[in-house]
């Protein structure tokens, strides 16, 4: 199975988002009663520890709780907090155990258990994924030539996870013969892969064996050469590309490339017309590939050298490459460079598609006969078909005016049907083909969702609050039908806004349970992501963060205000990135709010971007700052929830992180709730729930993570009067 070349920035988990039921329910116009939820006596207190953080320009901070930081996760008295902190959160929402359990039920109740993806055909396979009614884990299989030939297992994960407190099978990688898999799997949930291969017509696992190691994986044409990448082992960032030849020690791989710059992501893998295999590194604000010829790898050569702002992505197939930039393109455009014509030289590359102030170029899919255009306009996906010699230029149709459209899977370059994915706020995800000749649509699935759903019983809006500054952010609103906007309601909010990633008006069957309640859901679309294209994006970062969190703030202002809200019953939620979105909120507008869930928060800006040994640091300069430049530390300093804690009333909080979480360092969030706990004026419930098994994605079994989001959906109704 072919790893296409794609961008290669991290990837942050954001939520989706959804809708659903049978008969609108009455809509409450004022919370209901509820038992009581309030901080309660035996609450974990850790000891303040005087700790100077310093930078090197000579600002000085003091951090009371760094003693909660351990690297090795080893430390008792840091366990023993954690723990105290989880029996904690037990005995707070022990009243709420019943409405937690319906929710979980509910929430499996909408899973069809025994599901499959829809097959896709490589190289003479049929590949798809499928689950099992009661299992946790998916089965990856395949037929071969038709669906009706016998199955053949690949990888049964629910065998592989047997015994073990956390799973998963990171990625894996068909031999070009198709009787090897290369696969990468992760028993800790800190992203530190090990690489096996594994014998796909006897079943057996060859005595290779890699550690330490990045998901990605690339076979060489022989078969026996198989490429990874490298992890540094305390930073965790892909540090160089190895090639091993089965049947060797790892101790005797080869370097084929050593990435010196720590801001830079890696990735590799096959072009479309497999003629290459490449090398791509990417940090926010630049980028450069490297291939070599797959028939016969030598060194892998620079596409177009590195320089800050410009940033490329490329692939080849017939006869040429096709490379989406922003050189002097804030929204990106397409040019192409023949074969036979020298590399590393831009000057020479032909423009295909132009640039445009209002169309965000994200993606560009190739195939034999024309090419599929990811873009952005107006806040919405959509996909562009255009020929090669661009006689023929149109979209793909929409259905609603609010959707989310992407690429689905099109493994193979040499047909007219495009494959692609259809969702909106009230549409299940849809996976479409459509014969680009001849215009015929075919629907191959709607993700099935059970417990009764309708989606004629719920409506979804696109709305454009206004920020404080005048800029018109959009928001994607849903409710069931028969909703009045007349200022009574409960609304539960959700945004990300960083690192371009947009937040897109997808289908989540889980908040279903909110709506069905007689909640309003919104998904704000504010800076930071790049909903409105790459200068959206430009305002939300860097000495422009604020806007992120002042925008989230003006959102839910303007709903209140338009009557899709009550004041006072509005729940926010985001992780991650958002989770930092979550902390400034928090200090910033602690009234707007009657509760927040701040899920695997990054919260302690300053001192982990002061620090390049932690994980992904030196990658983030250009999103966040660099802190040893004074301009950027006192700016980072002005938003960063755990520094601008401060003693003032707070509404109920939930947080939570993983132990072993590579992303976001589980003693951030630790930090600040102790930090919180110390100085906050009120006594509303402040819980931290620290999964002492998992990483940055929570638990590994799909059944297990609903127990997660029923947690978090009991918090949230209780304190928005909705049971």
């Amino acid at each position: 199975m072919k790893l296409r070349l794609l961008p290669i920035a991290a990837a942050f988990l954001a939520a989706s988002l959804a809708g659903c039921a049978s008969t609108p329910p009455p809509q409450p116009a004022a919370p209901e009663p509820t038992l009581a939820l309030g901080e309660l006596a035996g609450a974990p207190v850790a000891q303040p520890r005087p700790f100077l953080v310093t930078a090197p320009h000579g600002a000085a901070r003091q951090d009371e709780y760094y003693w909660l930081r351990d690297d090795t996760r080893k430390d008792p008295d840091v366990l023993s907090y954690l723990n105290a902190e989880n029996a904690y959160t037990d005995k707070v929402l022990a009243p709420l155990e019943g409405l937690e359990e319906t929710l979980y039920q509910e929430l499996v109740g909408r899973v069809k258990q025994d599901d499959s993806s829809v097959p896709y055909i490589e190289d003479g396979y049929w590949y798809y994924t499928r689950y099992e009614t009661g299992k946790e884990y998916p089965i990856h299989a395949r037929r071969q030539g038709t669906m009706d030939a016998p199955e053949q297992v690949l990888f049964d994960v629910n065998q592989m996870a047997e015994g073990k407190n956390f799973f998963q099978l990171g990625n894996y990688e068909v031999s070009p013969d198709g009787r090897l898999a290369a696969f990468a799997s992760d028993e800790v949930g800190r992203r530190q892969m090990v690489i096996q291969v594994k014998d796909l017509a006897t079943g057996e696992v060859l005595a290779d064996r890699i550690t330490g190691a990045a998901a990605a994986l690339m076979w060489g044409n022989d078969n026996r050469t198989l490429y990874y990448i490298e992890n540094d082992p305390t930073t965790l960032l892909g540090k160089r590309v190895r090639r091993h030849v089965l049947g060797t020690p790892a101790s005797a791989d080869r370097v084929v490339y050593e990435e010196a710059d720590d801001t830079f992501y890696m990735g590799i893998g096959r072009t479309r017309s497999d003629q290459y295999l490449c090398i791509g590194v990417e940090s926010t604000v630049s980028s450069e590939l490297r291939c070599t010829e797959a028939d016969a790898p030598g060194e892998f050569r620079v596409l177009a050298p590195r320089q800050r702002d410009f940033e490329y992505s490329a692939d080849h197939l017939n006869g040429r490459w096709v490379i989406s930039t922003n050189w002097d393109a804030t929204n990106f455009r397409v040019m192409t460079l023949a074969d036979g014509q020298a590399w590393g030289d831009r000057g020479l590359w032909k423009e295909m598609i132009p640039h445009s102030q209002d169309v965000l170029i994200s993606g560009v899919t190739l195939f034999n006969d024309f090419i599929a255009v990811s873009e952005r306009s107006g806040g919405l996906q959509r996909i562009r078909i255009r020929d090669w010699d661009g006689r023929r230029d149109e979209f793909v149709k929409a259905d609603e005016s609010a959707y989310a459209m992407g690429m689905s899977v099109n493994a193979e370059p040499g047909t007219d049907w495009l494959r692609y994915t259809y969702t909106s706020l009230t549409t299940p995800a849809t996976t479409y083909e459509l014969d680009t000749r001849t215009g015929e649509r075919r629907m191959l699935k709607e993700q099935p969702v059970l417990g009764g759903f309708d989606k004629a019983n719920y409506v979804t809006e696109r709305l454009w609050a206004t920020a404080r500054d005048g800029t018109k952010v959009p928001v994607s609103v849903l409710y069931r039908k028969g909703f009045v906007k007349d200022g009574t309601a409960a609304l539960y909010q959700y945004s990300y806004g960083s690192y371009g990633s947009s937040s897109d008006p997808g289908f989540n069957a889980n908040v279903i349970s909110l709506v069905d309640r007689g909640a309003v859901y919104a998904v704000a679309h504010i800076r930071g992501g790049q909903e409105m294209g790459r200068q959206w994006y430009e305002d939300g970062k860097l000495l422009n963060k604020v806007n992120t969190f002042t925008d989230f703030i003006d959102v839910t202002d303007f709903l209140v205000a338009e009557g899709y809200a009550a004041e006072g019953r509005v729940a926010a939620m985001g992780g991650s990135a958002g989770g930092l979105l979550m902390g400034a909120v928090a200090n910033m507008a602690p009234d707007r709010y009657a509760a927040i869930v701040a899920h695997v928060p990054f919260v302690d800006v300053v001192t982990t971007m002061l620090d390049e040994s932690i994980p992904l640091t030196t990658n983030e300069f250009d999103e966040w700052g660099n802190p040893k430049d004074p301009v950027y530390y006192e700016y980072m300093l002005s938003y960063s929830p755990y520094d601008q804690v401060s003693a003032q009333a707070y509404p109920p909080l939930l947080v939570t992180t993983g132990l072993w979480d590579s992303q976001v360092q589980y003693f951030e969030p630790a930090k600040w709730v102790t930090r919180l706990r110390a100085t906050k004026t009120d006594a509303n419930p402040l819980l931290l729930r620290t999964n002492m098994e998992a990483g940055h994605g929570g638990r590994s079994g799909r059944f297990q993570r609903y127990r997660e989001r029923a947690e978090e959906y009991a918090f949230v109704l209780h304190h928005l009067g909705l049971r």
